[in-house]
């Protein structure tokens, strides 16, 4: 195949990814991401958002000062103040990328923007030439182009290719978009613009409807040779098209798309769970591609084809996405080399010989207290050993939960805050209710519970339990998660650690209001 049938793929994760409810993460865990999307080589990264906040702008920048194989892309609104926090975050990139945008539907146009269709060409023309002056590539979205009006279209797209923008976007911004009427406005668009040939058309598809890969592929039939997707599918509302399922798509079915992509799809499954593991959002099981039953078979007849012959009923191997990775067992014989060559496999990386060492400590710990030590308990264990070294307002010392049939369940908790130890205790409906009650006690918080979630990380009763917490608070939403064999020790950890996300404030500005 030539060049011309090269999908680009723009994973999104770290920006759109983030916007779902409680997916905040902080610039240490968004690096080991990015590390985990350049080893699968993505072709680009969008690293967020860099003026929406301090944090935002640390992230983008420390990403674009690691990453040498991906481009490194920063959002912006078609703003001369986002351009150019957007420039000065991603200077340090090997290959670095603006992606600025403004709305172009009559209804964002007219209530939200408040601007004339004139006006908004105007400044969209502005925003690529300024962009252009700061970093050689210059993405441009028209932001909910499912529902703009497609001579509209034609005629901002057409000049903000005159301005210099080479990758044009066309997202579906609410999920509105259906496959074959999606594909034809990417006909149209590529058939009607002058300049079309001077950039890559690319697609951002929500799931609302649940057709963002379905929509994404449509065009990609049509002429897009770019798809903007995030691991597991995360992202605002129902979420992004998955890379996942679009990458095995176009793997898969190469011979009815005509098209591929260079993503090594041997590191899907590991860059999954490690979304899952830092945001907290786990994996549904019949989860297309990532799913724990993706490759299970439990009807006879289904068993019964596959020992004979794989294909009958596996259009893909598992292997070919990963899941041949969790062979390695690791165990309390396990040395230090051991444990630093699986990490190294998994794609993570530990800053300083103090972070290996306090991982290792903890995986002995661990190794104490369960017989066999998976792929996604050292994920686990490698994010509860960074969240500790982390600076916390709240720190757990020390729980005692008592719960006995007929009486009711009490927690006693020991806190050191700001280094000072408190202690408390309270009674519950449950073990889990008394504990949040007991830290509630010394936190007085008043902030909501609106998520309790309990995900057993491997199986078998010795597995760690991974415990993840949503709290709000005037409006703001934060993830906790902790992970323990203790399920009552893995929920107080996840409580706290959404306390500490909670104290430590930082709101960030919404990158779709753009205040233009």
């Amino acid at each position: 195949m030539s060049s011309n049938d090269r999908v680009i793929i723009f994973d999104t994760t770290l920006r759109d990814g983030e916007q779902s409810p409680g997916a905040s993460m902080t610039k240490e865990e968004k690096l080991r991401i990015a590390k985990a999307l350049e080893r699968m080589r993505v072709d680009v990264i969008e690293a967020g958002f860099a003026i929406a906040s301090p944090g935002d702008f640390e992230a983008v920048k420390a990403i674009a000062d690691s990453i040498k194989d991906s481009t490194v892309c920063s959002l912006s609104r078609a703003v001369d103040a986002d351009i150019e926090r957007a420039a000065e975050a991603l200077r340090g990139a090997n290959s670095g990328r603006i992606h600025t945008f403004i709305a172009t539907s009559p209804i964002h146009m007219q209530y939200k923007l408040r601007m004339q269709p004139d006006d908004v060409v105007a400044q969209a023309v502005h925003a690529v030439k300024h962009a252009r002056n700061l970093c050689a590539d210059v993405e441009f979205s028209c932001e909910d182009a499912g529902r703009s009006e497609i001579d509209f279209l034609c005629r901002i797209i057409e000049a903000a290719i005159k301005a210099g923008a080479r990758t044009i976007n066309i997202p579906d911004t609410v999920g509105y978009a259906i496959p074959h009427q999606y594909a034809e406005t990417m006909r149209l668009l590529l058939e009607r613009i002058p300049n079309a040939d001077q950039a890559v058309f690319s697609v951002h598809c929500h799931n609302d409807l649940g057709l963002a890969v379905a929509n994404s592929l449509a065009a990609v039939v049509t002429g897009a040779r770019q798809i903007e997707c995030t691991i597991n599918g995360l992202g605002e509302r129902a979420g992004n098209a998955a890379l996942e399922e679009i990458v095995m798509a176009i793997k898969t079915r190469q011979d009815l798309l005509g098209v591929y992509s260079n993503i090594d799809t041997t590191h899907i499954l590991s860059a999954s769970r490690l979304v899952s593991g830092i945001t907290g959002f786990p994996v549904q099981p019949n989860k297309a591609i990532v799913g724990a039953n993706a490759f299970a078979h439990e009807s006879g007849i289904h068993q019964d084809g596959v020992l004979k012959h794989r294909e009958t009923y596996e259009i893909m191997s598992a292997e070919s996405v990963g899941w041949n990775a969790n062979k390695m067992v690791m165990g309390k014989h396990s040395g230090r080399a051991a444990f630093r060559s699986r990490l190294d496999a998994l794609g993570i990386t530990l800053a300083s010989d103090a972070e290996v060492n306090a991982a290792f400590a903890r995986f002995k710990e661990l190794a104490d207290k369960k017989h066999e030590i998976f792929d996604e308990d050292l994920q686990a264990l490698v994010s509860d050993t960074l969240t500790e070294e982390a600076p916390e307002h709240y720190k757990l010392v020390c729980l005692e939960v008592a719960s006995k049939t007929g009486e009711v369940p009490e927690a006693k908790i020991v806190l050191s805050v700001d280094g000072h130890e408190q202690s408390a205790g309270a009674n519950g409906s449950g073990p889990v209710d008394a504990t949040f009650k007991a830290i509630e006690t010394i936190a007085e918080s008043q902030a909501i519970l609106q998520l309790y979630s309990v995900n057993a990380i491997t199986q078998g009763t010795d597995s760690q339990g991974e415990v993840t917490v949503r709290l709000e608070k005037d409006g703001r939403i934060v993830n906790g998660n902790g992970a323990d064999t203790d399920i009552l020790v893995a929920s107080a950890k996840a409580y706290i650690n959404a306390l500490n996300l909670m104290q430590a404030g930082g709101r960030k500005a919404h990158p779709q209001v753009a205040d233009v």
